[in-house]
């Protein structure tokens, strides 16, 4: 360190970077609490929303049905598309750098482009109207390019000596892969689920023109609703519930981090295996 003062000052920087970072985290989540955990009420939670209550129940409850039912038709089509990409396609098939260009291309596009094409597609053309299913059909293209790339960054980390050694044994490539592939890169596939769940809960642009803001529980997946985040937002936007809007903030919080911890449990689970 005393040879090179440039590794002293780079080491500085990295400290400076990683006590921002450290020190906003706790500065919002902390600006949240404050503000949010001295309207937390149990009408909040009451089953139907009024303007005496603003519960939030009904959004917490349509925003379960968003996780679950986006993830539902993404993760299976995303996990089995890079288990294709990596285990059977050729390395020398144009199709295949021209489905990864096009899937990082996906990834970066705005929300808001997915929301007017959920809209125009799934809520107009189909005849879904302002619905759960519309949301959670656009949620699903959305999250998509996120979980096909991840599920195939984890595959690719698995040595190869595994699937050697599994042919070896006299195993098939079919169940090479679901027996031995998919359990080591079970962690790195449950961080894209995490990551893309994440981003379906703090969505508000796709949601609004495809599930709508109606502040109830529908009966089916036909009708409208509105997330904790588009909830969150009414409130703020209309001025006269920002207490409840900071109350919801937390909920949200708090829904978030007990997703990321439960996984990271299964994960921890899986990899000990």
């Amino acid at each position: 360190m005393r040879r090179k003062p440039f590794d002293r000052i780079f080491l500085l920087l990295l400290w400076s970077a990683a006590g921002l970072t450290f020190g906003t985290v706790i500065f919002l989540v902390g600006y949240i609490l404050i503000n949010g955990l001295p309207h937390i009420q149990p009408s909040l939670f009451a089953f139907r929303y009024n303007t005496e209550n603003v519960s939030l129940f009904p959004a917490l409850a349509d925003t379960v049905v968003i996780v679950a039912s986006s993830l539902l038709i993404a993760a299976p089509v995303g996990v089995f598309t890079a288990i294709y990409l990596v285990e059977y396609a050729s390395h020398t098939n144009r199709l295949v750098g021209l489905v990864r260009v096009m899937a990082e291309t996906l990834a970066a596009i705005p929300s808001i482009v997915y929301g007017l094409f959920g809209f125009l597609f799934f809520v107009g053309y189909l005849g879904w109207g302002f619905s759960l299913l519309a949301g959670s059909f656009t949620l699903a293209i959305m999250i998509l390019p996120l979980i096909m790339r991840t599920t195939e960054e984890s595959l690719k980390s698995v040595p190869d000596a595994y699937r050697e050694g599994a042919f070896g044994l006299g195993a098939g490539q079919l169940r090479t892969v679901f027996r031995i592939v998919l359990p080591a890169a079970a962690p790195g596939i449950l961080a894209g689920v995490i990551l893309a769940t994440g981003r379906i809960v703090g969505e508000t642009a796709a949601l609004i023109y495809t599930a709508g803001t109606v502040a109830q529980i529908p009966e089916n997946l036909l009708g409208s609703g509105r997330t904790l985040a588009i909830h969150m937002y009414a409130l703020s936007t209309e001025g006269l519930y920002t207490g409840q809007a900071y109350a919801t903030a937390v909920v949200l919080l708090a829904l978030v981090f007990s997703v990321n911890a439960l996984s990271a449990a299964l994960a921890k689970k899986i990899a000990r295996r």
